[in-house]
Formats: C-alpha cells, sequence, structure tokens
C-alpha cells in the first residue's frame, strides 16, 4: 500500500511511539476494506509498538480502522482509507493514541481531560478536502486525550448510502451524539467553545485583562500576518485578533504566483506565515470577530478600542485591520435555504460529493472556470453560468474548458432561483439576458463562484470611512480615516486583490502605524506606568 520511501518516513514517525497500540479492522468484503487492511499490514510491519487486531464485530459500520490504546481506553476511527490530505490525520493519531507529546497547551489538554459527557463523533469528509484534516486532528487530539470522547472519521465517498440518508452535501460534516454539530472548517477552540458550556465567558474575561497593545492587528491572513511581522521587528507590544488564523487562504487549493515559491497550498502556506508571526512573540488571539471600533478621541483611556462578539475589549494605541473579504452569494431565494444541501463555495471540498452528478458553476472568472475544470473530472455534467456575454477568465482555462465534453458554457445568464425538494438541491432557475426568458436546469450541485465581498460590516457606523463597495478607503501610507487606525489587504481600496499584494500593503500599514506611534505620545496612563 505504502511505497518504500513513505515507509521509511512513516518508521522514523513510529519510533516516537511510546505505549502500545492496536489497529483494530473490522472489516467486509470491498475493495476499500482491502487496501485498508494491507495499510494497516504496512504500518504494523514498522513498528514493535503497533499490533494487528482483526474483529469485525467492533464496529457496525464497515470498513474501518480503530487506532486504540488498550491501557488508556482510547479510541480514533477511520472509515474508509486514509489517504491523500487525510494520512497526515492517521499519523498523528499513531503518534498521540502512543503517547507522544500532543502540542497543545497545558491549559486546553486540561480543559478536554475535564470534559465529563461521553461524545460520540462522526465527521464525514472527502479525501480531497484541504479544511477537512484540522477538523479530524482536533477532535482525533480530543480523543487521544479523553476516553469518553469516541471519534471516527468517515470518507463520504466510500460511504454513499449514510451521505444520502443524512442529506449530507458539505465536507466536512460532524455529527455528535447522532445531531449535526457543525459543517465547515472549525478549529479546537471553537469546538471547545460550544461543547465546553460558559467556556466563551471565560475567555472573554480573560481578554479583558489584556494589556493595552502598542499595533493591534485585526485579521489574520496575508495582510495580518505581514503587518504583525514588520511591527513586532520593531521591538513594540503586538498582537493579532482573528475568527480563524490565514483567512481566506487556508481554502485556497493552488498557488503558482508566490514569488520564489513555484507551487504551494494555502494551508501550507497558513502554517508558515503563523510559524513566522509567532517566532517574534506576537500574541494571537483567535476564534474572536470584532464587533465595532471606537476612536482613541472618544474613549477615556485615550486607546483605540476594539470591541469584540465575545464582549470582551482589546486596547491599543494604533490598529490595523486586515479583516480580508469572503466569496459572494448569489442573493437569490433557495441559496441560503440550500446552502452546504447542494449550494456549494468551495469545489476542491465538496466535489467529491457530487460524484457521477450534474452541477452548476456560477460565474465565469478564473475561479469559476477552474472549478468546472476540477469538477468535469468528477462529476456527470457542468454547466457554467455567466452573467456578462463574455467570460473574464485567462484565455488558457477557457480553452481546457472548451476541449471538456461535460462543460456546457452559458453566457447571458442571471441566476434567479435555486430549486429544491426541502432537502436537497433539484436544480436552478435563470433568465437568458438576450430574451428574458426564464429557463431551467435540472441538477444536484451548485458551485458559487462570482467574486468577493469585504469583511468591513463591523466598521459601519464608525469614523473609518468605507467605500460605495464596502472597502475601507486608506491613503498612500494605508492610514484610514480614524485616527492612529491602518488598514491592508482585500478589505481595502487597493486594486488587484492577491496575497503578494496583501503582503505588501501589510507591510506599509505597519510601517505607517509605527511612524504614528513615534509622532504621537503614549497615553498618559502607559507613560506613567513605564
Amino acid at each position: 500500500m505504502l511505497d518504500q520511501a513513505m515507509k521509511q518516513q512513516l518508521k522514523a514517525y513510529l519510533e516516537n511511539v511510546k505505549t502500545q497500540v492496536q489497529l483494530v479492522l473490522s472489516l467486509d468484503d470491498s475493495d476499500t476494506a482491502s487496501k485498508i487492511e494491507s495499510l494497516a499490514n504496512d504500518i504494523a510491519s514498522l513498528s514493535s509498538k503497533i499490533d494487528l487486531v482483526r474483529d469485525d464485530s467492533a464496529s457496525t459500520r464497515k470498513p474501518v480502522m480503530r487506532v486504540v490504546n488498550p491501557e488508556k481506553g482510547t479510541a480514533i476511527g477511520f472509515a474508509g482509507l486514509p489517504m491523500g490530505h487525510e494520512f497526515t490525520s492517521l499519523v498523528l493519531a499513531l503518534l498521540h493514541t502512543g503517547g507522544h507529546p500532543i502540542k497543545l497547551e497545558a491549559e486546553t489538554i486540561e480543559q478536554i481531560a475535564a470534559l465529563n459527557a461521553p461524545l460520540d463523533v462522526e465527521i464525514f469528509i472527502s479525501l480531497s478536502c484541504q479544511n477537512c484534516p484540522e477538523v479530524v486532528q482536533a477532535f482525533n487530539m480530543m480523543a487521544a486525550i479523553n476516553p469518553l470522547i469516541n471519534v471516527t472519521m468517515i470518507d463520504g465517498a466510500a460511504f454513499q448510502d449514510e451521505v444520502k440518508q443524512r442529506d449530507i452535501m458539505a465536507v466536512p460534516s460532524v455529527f455528535i451524539n447522532g445531531e449535526l454539530f457543525g459543517q465547515g472548517r472549525m478549529s479546537l477552540n471553537e469546538i471547545l467553545n460550544k461543547v465546553d458550556t460558559g467556556a466563551a465567558e471565560k475567555k472573554a474575561s480573560q481578554l479583558n485583562d489584556t494589556a493595552p497593545f502598542d499595533v493591534l492587528v485585526v485579521g489574520g491572513g496575508p495582510a495580518g500576518s505581514s503587518a504583525a511581522i514588520y511591527a513586532a521587528r520593531k521591538g513594540i507590544r503586538t498582537g493579532v485578533v482573528a475568527d480563524r488564523f490565514g483567512g481566506q487562504v487556508m481554502d485556497t487549493m493552488a498557488i503558482e504566483n508566490f514569488i520564489s515559491v513555484k507551487a504551494t497550498t494555502g494551508p501550507k502556506l497558513v502554517a508558515s506565515l503563523e510559524e513566522h508571526v509567532k517566532e517574534y512573540g506576537v500574541e494571537v488571539i483567535t476564534e474572536q470577530r470584532a464587533a465595532t471600533i471606537i476612536d482613541a478621541q472618544d474613549t477615556e483611556d485615550r486607546y483605540t478600542h476594539v470591541l469584540l462578539e465575545s464582549g470582551a475589549v482589546l486596547k491599543a494605541r494604533s490598529v490595523i485591520t486586515s479583516t480580508g473579504a469572503r466569496w459572494r452569494e448569489m442573493n437569490v431565494p433557495g441559496e441560503q435555504e440550500y446552502r452546504n444541501k447542494g449550494v456549494a463555495y468551495c469545489p476542491h471540498c465538496d466535489g467529491p460529493l457530487f460524484k457521477g452528478k450534474r452541477t452548476a458553476v456560477i460565474g465565469g472568472g478564473n475561479s469559476g472556470i477552474e472549478a468546472a475544470i476540477d469538477l468535469a473530472g468528477i462529476v456527470e455534467h457542468v454547466t457554467v453560468l455567466e452573467f456578462a456575454d463574455t467570460l473574464r477568465a485567462d484565455q488558457v482555462l477557457i480553452d481546457k474548458a472548451n476541449s471538456m465534453a461535460n462543460i456546457d458554457i452559458i453566457t447571458m445568464a442571471q441566476t434567479t432561483e435555486v430549486l429544491g425538494d426541502g432537502t436537497c438541491v433539484t436544480g436552478l432557475e435563470y433568465k437568458d439576458r438576450n430574451t428574458d426568458e426564464i429557463k431551467r436546469i435540472e441538477l444536484a450541485g451548485i458551485f458559487v463562484q462570482i467574486g468577493l465581498v469585504p469583511n468591513s460590516e463591523w466598521l459601519k457606523g464608525t469614523k473609518v470611512e468605507l467605500s460605495p463597495r464596502g472597502e475601507i478607503q486608506v491613503d498612500a501610507h494605508g492610514a484610514t480615516s480614524m485616527k492612529g487606525v491602518f488598514a491592508a489587504g482585500d478589505v481595502t481600496t487597493v486594486p488587484y486583490k492577491q496575497i503578494i499584494i496583501a503582503m505588501g500593503e501589510g507591510a506599509k500599514a505597519s510601517l505607517g502605524a509605527f511612524d504614528f506611534l513615534i509622532r504621537n505620545p503614549a497615553p498618559v496612563k502607559q507613560a506613567e506606568t513605564a
């Protein structure tokens, strides 16, 4: 199952296993079961600490491989073949079950260990989903710590009957004790905030005691990372607050125009960014959303206040907002009703769930045509609907799409409604803008790829000026209309929304903020304390 190079690499990792681990196999006569058994044999042959156990009665769902610590009573299951993006999840499960230290703060480990209610966690994934491993690995760490938590990763492609029965049309989809817990990317802290009552309030209370920052960056994408690094290198107190570190880049599968790096993926780039940021001692606060901002001139302590949705307040001498952008929605009837029930925004993640089915892509730009090409290798048929009379994608992508027999492209098409049967998408209606005729397409999935919307709603009603499109107005130094507040990246009026441009703008905004700090005295209380 594993080639020689992978075996050698895995053998080196497995030397970190300290206690005995069992691979418990519950198999059927499927091809997937045969591959799982072959993989388990390869793994067991690489370490004397790993025992292979065949027990078809251990699970009603087959085929499944469970990573078990018989002494602690912990178990982590893999229903389907954990390869592709999930191979790392398997390796980490082996290490953590075998006693290798889990890289979490002691406080987080204690919180997980203290959970006293049984949690039966099922995570439906696709092996091509770059978002799924984060969720799988978060729950797996919880299971390795607390024997009351039982986790099973389920490959949707291998268990199509379950996917259909539960109406799963987006991954990752997480069920706890049989009830839908959540869909899409979620971090360990987000999970704990939901399963551990009172955790969010406790975190907010702790944040209120945080000392003021010299520079507080709101947003953890490329612009925010760059801004934080440039600020911290000046030797000033720097913090980053974000819903999740990495922002939209975490959902980007292929990056091939990042100068000096021929090819990488969004998650890999984000991991490097986070490592670089933390190297400078930047305080990174995640799972927190900004609610509004108050001008320093309107506060008693003369710090700019950033109010969070959790109720906490962070204070800073200067603020850099780099909250980025998100996928634009169609805003038509049925879109929200069938979101994650056929309406999707990530073809890499959710495409495999529509294997052999008819789908549509809304949008004829690069992302839309790339999505159509990607889907065409999986689904039965793809229809691309473009509002304008011509496609906006690069010609090389258009040529590729036109060469594929199962892709149709319709221009001058305005999507007017998502159709469904109450459970899932069954089709869509669009208006032919040449004739105003309403037409209908029967399909199972709709992938929306029509551009970005700036994440600036939290600034409405503040002194930060926004453009008619909702982008933050900035000057040549990255300064906004609010004194001491700067902005960078996709949330601003700067044209060309590219990772490398966002990074440059982040650095510029940080230099602008530092210039502001050296020209404006610190609030009196901070000066007296110093």
